[in-house]
C-alpha cells in the first residue's frame, strides 16, 4: 500500500480534526515497519506497512507512559490511537516528534565516547524498570533458536560475505553459556533508524516496536550497529557486560545482520548496507587477539 501524505491529511482530518490545520510532511527514512509523517511542529504520525508492526501500537500505547519516566533521555509519548478505516485498514499513532537525526555507518558520532556512554545510561535505565506485567519482547528467544534461520541466510549470502569468518563468528557466540536469570526490559532493536543524535550526544530512542522482556544481551547489537571500536570498548565497560552477555550480543547483532542483509539486498539498499557495515565490524573485532579485550585485564 502506497502510503501519500493526502492519505495522512485525509486520516487526522477524519479522525482529529482538531489537528486538521497542521501541516503533515513525509519524514526520510529507511525503515520498514512504518511510514513516519511530521505532523506541524511537535507530532509525528505512524502508519504501519504491515500487521505485524500494526500489533506494536497497542504496545506503544500501553507502556511508553510508563518507561518514559524512568528513562533518562526522550522517548516518544503517544498523544492519539488512530483507529483503521476504509482508507488505512490498519491502528495507527500520533505521538510526540523528537528532534535529532539519525546517525549513520561510521560517520563522526560512531566514534563518540560520549554516545556510547549515553546508550550504556539508557539501556541500564531500561533494564532497572520494574518487569511486573510486562510483555516479552520481540527477540525474547534464546539465541541458539535462531541457529537455523540464521545459517539459512548465511548460505544464500556465499560470494558476498566471508563466510567461513562468519560462521566462526556465529558459533562462538552460540557456545557463549545461555541467558538463565530473569528477563529485564529491553528496547529489542538499537539501530541505526530507531536513535536520535546531536553533535555526538544521544537526544532520543524512538519506536519501541519490540521492546519487553528479554535477555540483556539483546540491546547490546547498539556496540556494532552504532559504534565504532574504540567508542565500543568504552560502551562495554560503562555496561559492564560479561564475557557470556557480551558474546551472545555480539550472536544477536550477527544473526540479524545476516537475516536482514539477506532480506534486503535487492529491495532495500539503505538496509542491506547498513547489515553489511555491521558484519564487517563484527568480523574485525573477531580477528583482533584475545588477551586484553574492552578494558577487562583480567
Amino acid at each position: 500500500m502506497i502510503i501519500e501524505p493526502s492519505l495522512v491529511r485525509g486520516l487526522i482530518a477524519a479522525q482529529f480534526p482538531h489537528w486538521a490545520d497542521l501541516p503533515v510532511e513525509a519524514v526520510d527514512a529507511s525503515g520498514t515497519a512504518n511510514a513516519i509523517y511530521r505532523l506541524g511542529a511537535d507530532k509525528a504520525v505512524r502508519l504501519p506497512r504491515t500487521e505485524g508492526s500494526a500489533a506494536d501500537v497497542a504496545t506503544e500505547h500501553r507502556w511508553l507512559p510508563h518507561l518514559a519516566e524512568q528513562l533518562p533521555f526522550p522517548v516518544p509519548l503517544p498523544l492519539a490511537e488512530g483507529a483503521p478505516d476504509q482508507a488505512f485498514p490498519r491502528p495507527w499513532s500520533v505521538c510526540t516528534w523528537l528532534d535529532g537525526t539519525n546517525p549513520r555507518p561510521g560517520d563522526a558520532s560512531s566514534s563518540s565516547d560520549l554516545l556510547a556512554a549515553d546508550l550504556a545510561e539508557f539501556v541500564l535505565a531500561l533494564r532497572r524498570i520494574a518487569p511486573e506485567d510486562a510483555p516479552p519482547a520481540y527477540r525474547s528467544e534464546p539465541l541458539s533458536s535462531r541457529d537455523a534461520t540464521t545459517r539459512e541466510a548465511l548460505a544464500t549470502l556465499a560470494g558476498i560475505v566471508d563466510t567461513e569468518a562468519v560462521t566462526e563468528a556465529w558459533t562462538e557466540s552460540l557456545s557463549a553459556p545461555p541467558f538463565t536469570a530473569a528477563p529485564v526490559w529491553v528496547h529489542g532493536d538499537l539501530q541505526l533508524g530507531n536513535v536520535l543524535v546531536a553533535e555526538g550526544r544521544l537526544t532520543a530512542v524512538i519506536d519501541f516496536g519490540c521492546t519487553g522482556l528479554a535477555d540483556p544481551a539483546v540491546d547490546l547489537i547498539a556496540a556494532w550497529y552504532l559504534l565504532t571500536a574504540d567508542a565500543r570498548q568504552t560502551f562495554h565497560e560503562a555496561i559492564a557486560a560479561d564475557d557470556a552477555t557480551w558474546t551472545r550480543g555480539r550472536g544477536w547483532a550477527l544473526s540479524i545482520a545476516l537475516l536482514e542483509l539477506a532480506h534486503y539486498r535487492e529491495s532495500n539498499p539503505v538496509m542491506a548496507r547498513i547489515a553489511a557495515h555491521v558484519i564487517e565490524e563484527i568480523l574485525d573485532e573477531a580477528a583482533k587477539p584475545k588477551g586484553r579485550v574492552h578494558g577487562d585485564a583480567r
